[in-house]
Parts: structure tokens; C-alpha cells; sequence
């Protein structure tokens, strides 16, 4: 019908059609080649799919393995049984049982922080950061909100939330002398950024804590790929080396990946009782009657206690020597580093074909491409756990070489 009206988007915050558009054809030709969307269960130590092919799984977040730790699975079960509901649907703002405080006060000790859980880091993240914006979470002052360009899309996608209640820029990736350019500019200045990128790197964390005690900056790190995995009770990066850890630095953190259970772990310092409670009340989806379900809580109790025994740092020294065999036999820009993923890098006309060869010979590592990484950066990431034996990691090496992404092994 003539004469409606259509809408030109802005783009300002996000644009699918870019990301659709071009990423779309590398998912569907990545499912056409059966290295996407496969379908698979576990058994002893390896998946297997309907059809019988056996692989070893090179791409999971569960570094240390916990998420099949007994201790973990029977904690589950206890919780469930003690506590009698599985969700318990109202939200905790109004009433709330006894499973999420411990949970809360375990993680707190455990950590050193106080500590406000979530169904995951990206629910977490949507509802924080529109309250740093509005200066609600922070010294009242509504900042500057700079995202990294390269922050994971679970803080990203709240740009436009934030965009309603202050100024929002995309940062360039680390660059610390555009960001003390913005501090000086701006009363306030709130940088989002991963403390461990999902595609490997760490924050530069003492270089923003001298721009947070020049300028008070604030500082929103996602340490989800590093808690458990790194520093003493597997305090992740942030914690073992942020020189500031008070109401100018908040950590958010999975509870998925290396800890091994579900949901997310908000850690504040130097936040008050009345800040908490606004965060109960207005931080969105936080807010809601879906907190925690108590098989995950009993699931991260059972963890929790995990890391402070003397089997955390047995499981962090496997996973140390599995990255060195791995960077041994792979040539890549994260080598030597004790980050546990590896970005293998291939052509954007090759990856998916690689990826396909991989899995046909055993193993799953999982083609990146555009909009995952920039245009013309594709690879094949590889995660090393803990529970990967050494004769797994060797004849990866050499199925990556077959593909021409790996150096001859040395005798």
C-alpha cells in the first residue's frame, strides 16, 4: 500500500544487517559442512553422534573439567533434595530461600568480595551496566560509557540501554592513550572491557588502574574465561592483578566455564548495602523470578569448595602443561602465555574446509569468522582443558599440520 512509511535504521549501537548478512553464510556453510550444529553425547571422555563418529572436544569453556567432577554433580543433587524446588519463581527482592545467601557469602570468602549472583554474566551485564550509566552503580556521576571495541556482544549488546542515560562510545581494543584523552575530557569515564578475551589476551589492567587512581576511572571487566582457571582459588586475572579493587572496579564472571556449574558472580568492593539492594530492584532481568536454580547453587557450593583444596591447583597445573605441549607443536599470537585458548590462523576460503578436516579425523575445534573476528583474521580456536591427555594434544598437532596450521613436531 503507497504512502506508509519506512524506517532507515541508524545503526548507531548495532547493525544485523552486517552481521547477519555476511556472518549468516559462514554458519550456514559451516553447518553444510557438519562442522556447526552437531549433535553429540558424551562417553568416556569422548562424544559420540548418532551415527558413531567418536571426536574429542577442543572447543569447551570447561577448563578444568569440573563440570563432570562428582563432587559437582552430587552437590546438584543434594541441594535438590535438601531444599525441595528446583526454581524457586518470585523475585528475590521480595522472598528468596536460604540456597543463594550461602552461595553468596562462599563466593564472597572465597574471592574476597562481595558477591551477587545471576542466572548468567550476560544477564548480569544488561542489567549493570545501564545502571553505571545513569550513575546509579558508581560516585553518582554519570559517565562516559567506552566499550571495547573487541568486548564480548554480552556487554556490547547493552550499548543502547546505556545510550538512554548517558554518552556511549566504542573504545579502540586496549588503547589506553585514547582512553586518558576521554578521562580528561569527561567528569566521569566507565571503560567495558574483558578482562580474558573469549579469543585470547588479557586486560591491561596496571596501565587502567594508574588512569583509575589519576582519574577515577571506572572500570567493568568480564573475567568470565579466567575465574578458576587462573590465580590462587581460582580468583581469575582481574583479582590475582588489578592493583585496585574497591567501588572503581567491578568484575563479572561466568560460573559456566572453568568453575564448572552454572549462572554468574557479580564481585563488588566497596559498594554499600543500599547499592545492592538498588541492584536487586533495578538492574533488569537480575530482578526477575529467575535467579539461580537451586541445582546450580548446590552445584557451585560443591565447587567452591573444589577451589580450596589442594585439587584446584593439580587441575590448573594440568591445564598449564597441556597449553605448553599445545604451543609446543602450534605456532600462534597467544603462544607462551597461560591463557587456555589458541587461535589458529587460517584464510577466511580455508577455515571452515580445515575445521570440517579436523573433525573428520577426530577432533572438534570450532572455525571463527567474521562477525566473531574481524574480516580477514578466521582461525580455528582451540580450547585445552585439564582432562586432555597428552597423546589427544600430540595427534591434534599433527591432524592441524596435515591442514597446514601447525610447525613440524621436534623429536
Amino acid at each position: 500500500m503507497s504512502g506508509r512509511k519506512t524506517i532507515t535504521p541508524t545503526h548507531r549501537y548495532r547493525d544485523n544487517d552486517k552481521a547477519v548478512g555476511v556472518g549468516n553464510a559462514f554458519w550456514d556453510r559451516s553447518e553444510r559442512e557438519g562442522v556447526a550444529g552437531i549433535v553429540a553425547e558424551l562417553a568416556g571422555g569422548v562424544l559420540r553422534t548418532a551415527d558413531g563418529h567418536e571426536f574429542v572436544n577442543f572447543t569447551c569453556c570447561s577448563y578444568l573439567d569440573l563440570d563432570s567432577h562428582p563432587d559437582v554433580i552430587e552437590g546438584a543433587v543434594t541441594a535438590l533434595r535438601r531444599f525441595g524446588v528446583l526454581d524457586h519463581c518470585i523475585p528475590r527482592s521480595r522472598v528468596q530461600i536460604p540456597a543463594l545467601l550461602e552461595l553468596e557469602a562462599s563466593l564472597g570468602e572465597l574471592w574476597s568480595a562481595d558477591v551477587i549472583t545471576a542466572i548468567s554474566a550476560g544477564v548480569a551485564s544488561a542489567g549493570l551496566l545501564p545502571l553505571i550509566a545513569s550513575g546509579h552503580l558508581g560516585d553518582g556521576t554519570r559517565p562516559l560509557m567506552a566499550f571495547d571495541k573487541n568486548c564480548h556482544v554480552s556487554m556490547a549488546g547493552a550499548k543502547p540501554a546505556c545510550a538512554d542515560e548517558t554518552e556511549v562510545v566504542t573504545a579502540p581494543h586496549h588503547d589506553i592513550d585514547w582512553l586518558e584523552d576521554q578521562c580528561r575530557a569527561y567528569e566521569r569515564v566507565c571503560y567495558v572491557v574483558d578482562g580474558a578475551d573469549s579469543l585470547g589476551g588479557y586486560a591491561p589492567v596496571k596501565e587502567l588502574a594508574v588512569l583509575q587512581d589519576k582519574y577515577n576511572l571506572l572500570v567493568y571487566y568480564d573475567d568470565s574465561h579466567s575465574v578458576s582457571a587462573y590465580g590462587e582459588r581460582g580468583m581469575g586475572y582481574i583479582r590475582a592483578n588489578a592493583p585496585i579493587l574497591d567501588e572503581r572496579t567491578i568484575t563479572v564472571a561466568t560460573l559456566n566455564k572453568a568453575f564448572g556449574t552454572s549462572g554468574a558472580a557479580v564481585l563488588l568492593n566497596g559498594y554499600d548495602k543500599h547499592a545492592h539492594r538498588v541492584i536487586e530492584r533495578f538492574a533488569g532481568a537480575l530482578c526477575y523470578s529467575q535467579p539461580m536454580n537451586t541445582a546450580a547453587v548446590g552445584a557451585s557450593l560443591a565447587s567452591a569448595e573444589i577451589h580450596r583444596s589442594a585439587e584446584l591447583a593439580t587441575l590448573q597445573g594440568k591445564l598449564n602443561a597441556n597449553v605448553a605441549l599445545f604451543d609446543s607443536l602450534v605456532d600462534t599470537e597467544q603462544s607462551a602465555t597461560s591463557y587456555p585458548i589458541r587461535i589458529v590462523p587460517m584464510a577466511d576460503d580455508t577455515v571452515i574446509d580445515a575445521g570440517r578436516r579436523v573433525y573428520e579425523a577426530g577432533f572438534y575445534v570450532s572455525p571463527v569468522f567474521f562477525p566473531i573476528v574481524a574480516r580477514g583474521t578466521a582461525g580455528l580456536r582451540v580450547m585445552l582443558r585439564a582432562g586432555q591427555t597428552e597423546d589427544q594434544i600430540r595427534r591434534l598437532g599433527a591432524v592441524l599440520a596435515e591442514v597446514g596450521a601447525a610447525r613440524p613436531q621436534v623429536a
